[in-house]
């Protein structure tokens, strides 16, 4: 992969920087109504939420790892922490969030990040899949049970999105069929639900957060739980998310920095707004996707425009009608599933046992509603079928001689290595020398040098002497330092 365009090159080229801004001013009316939704569910002012998202998409498109990926106030922080609001209040939320965003620093400058690699494409799939899911069901309100004027509008805007790619992409299609809309509503003075039907969005700029609750032993035994759930989810789905934009724009980005400055980033949003936030993935699909954004100016002009549309521009805002923004995020969520991943032609071909990580990953993340569980446990059911896998591959086969010798084939782990005793003929292969040939094989845990120790010991009950050879370096080392310490 190469690297990302830097926001120099598109700072000297005109087109590319217009192309940034125009991609960065639909991202920021794309994640107005989710913001909002997000302090509803978390049971913050939706000013707070806001200002926040303003914060940490400024400082995400200075500090971040992954250039154009849009980062605010998110659904799957909410959930977590809306639990600690209902019953201790929102005073606890500023040293909550600064602790999260310690642990995210320090899993940032601890290299941890690189633990995403092993996160199977199954589950990546299953993950982008049930992503475009939520995404198309969160806007279905919107839609139903609406003034019957909402559906022409609905329609327009669809046809828009849709139809204006193919005579230009000059501008972004979804800001032409929001503002188009938009006019539409104002001009007619139709009756139709709008984002300042979801809350009070006016107003001005709020001070530092203020410390409320005392910082003893007792506030952090009530905190780290939720803290440490805000700093695992967010990171989670903001490195899901920065490997998706790698994907999707082919190029790469650097997912230390990026969890290190998602740290920072909370803690000064924590400071100054109050809440915490991670990758936004649908608004990032927004943005890099249909707002063909590649570089930091997108996701700063929306940080920039988001705080200008709150404390200037709310009037405006407030007239946006909530059927422009969900029919653009509709169409995001169609373009974001992997409908190459689902087509028969292409399950039929897959292996049973991706096909069943996937949809699990799927069905989880749809049932709760919350991508990092449904990410979690479609890996640890990766992982098990993976060791089961595994577990299989290995063979012993037998040369019977003056010299007996066994061959050992595959990876001995703890799933492979458990039956690797009953393999060996002890009883037929007295008053034989035994060789058991291991440059087939390779040692990876403690189980296995375990299984050696006890296969040397029914041979010694034999009176016979075992000779492994053919080991690697690694292994040798590995199993001289273990043999006969494991009891």
């Amino acid at each position: 992969m190469s690297s990302a365009p830097s926001a120099l090159t598109a700072l000297r080229r005109p087109r590319l920087l217009i192309t940034e801004v125009l991609a960065g001013a639909v991202t920021t009316l794309a994640l107005i109504p989710e913001v909002i939704s997000f302090s509803i569910i978390a049971g913050v002012d939706p000013k707070v939420s806001l200002i926040a998202s303003v914060v940490l998409a400024i400082s995400m498109s200075i500090l971040g790892g992954r250039p154009a990926m849009i980062t605010a106030a998110a659904g799957a922080v909410a959930l977590v922490v809306a639990p600690l609001v209902r019953e201790h209040g929102v005073e606890y939320l500023l040293p909550t969030v600064v602790l999260a965003g310690l642990v995210q620093i320090a899993f940032g400058l601890g290299g941890l990040a690189r633990l995403m690699r092993f996160i199977p494409r199954s589950v990546m799939l299953g993950f982008v899949n049930a992503l475009g899911i939520l995404i198309f069901i969160a806007q279905v309100p919107h839609v139903v049970d609406v003034p019957w004027v909402v559906y022409p509008l609905f329609a327009l805007t669809i046809a828009i999105v849709v139809g204006l790619p193919r005579l230009t992409k000059a501008v972004p299609a979804p800001l032409v069929a929001i503002i188009i809309v938009t006019a539409i509503a104002m001009i007619g003075h139709l009756d139709v639900p709008t984002v300042g039907d979801q809350g009070d969005v006016a107003g001005g700029l709020p001070g530092i957060t203020p410390l409320l609750v005392p910082l003893n032993v007792e506030t952090l035994q009530l905190i780290w739980p939720t803290a440490l759930s805000v700093a695992f989810v967010g990171l989670m789905e903001t490195l899901l998310t920065a490997k998706l934009v790698d994907d999707i724009t082919e190029t790469k980005s650097h997912k230390g920095r990026e969890s290190w400055a998602l740290g920072v980033a909370n803690i000064v949003a924590g400071l100054w707004g109050g809440i915490a936030g991670c990758a936004m993935i649908g608004q990032t699909v927004v943005n890099v996707k249909l707002g063909r954004a590649r570089t930091r100016i997108s996701t700063f002009v929306a940080g920039a425009l988001l705080l200008a549309l709150v404390t200037v521009l709310s009037d405006v805002m407030e007239q946006i009608p909530m059927v422009a923004l969900a029919a653009v995020m509709m169409v995001v969520a169609i373009t974001t599933v992997n409908v190459h991943s689902i087509r028969p032609s292409t399950l039929r071909r897959m292996p049973l046992s991706e096909t069943l990580v996937m949809v699990v990953t799927v069905a989880i993340v749809v049932a709760t509603s919350n991508l990092a569980i449904g990410v979690g446990c479609g890996v640890l059911l990766a992982i098990v079928l993976f060791a089961r896998r595994v577990a299989h591959v290995v063979t012993v086969t037998r040369d019977a001689g003056d010299t007996v010798r066994y061959r050992v084939s595959g990876p001995l782990f703890f799933g492979s290595s458990n039956d690797l005793v009953e393999q060996f003929s002890y009883a037929d292969d007295i008053a034989h020398e035994v060789v058991i040939d291991l440059s087939a094989a390779q040692i990876w845990d403690a189980s296995t040098v375990s299984a050696l120790d006890s296969v040397q010991a029914k041979y010694r009950e034999h009176g016979i002497t075992v000779t492994f050879s053919g080991l690697d370096e690694r292994s040798t080392q590995f199993h001289g330092r273990l043999t006969g310490t494991l009891g």
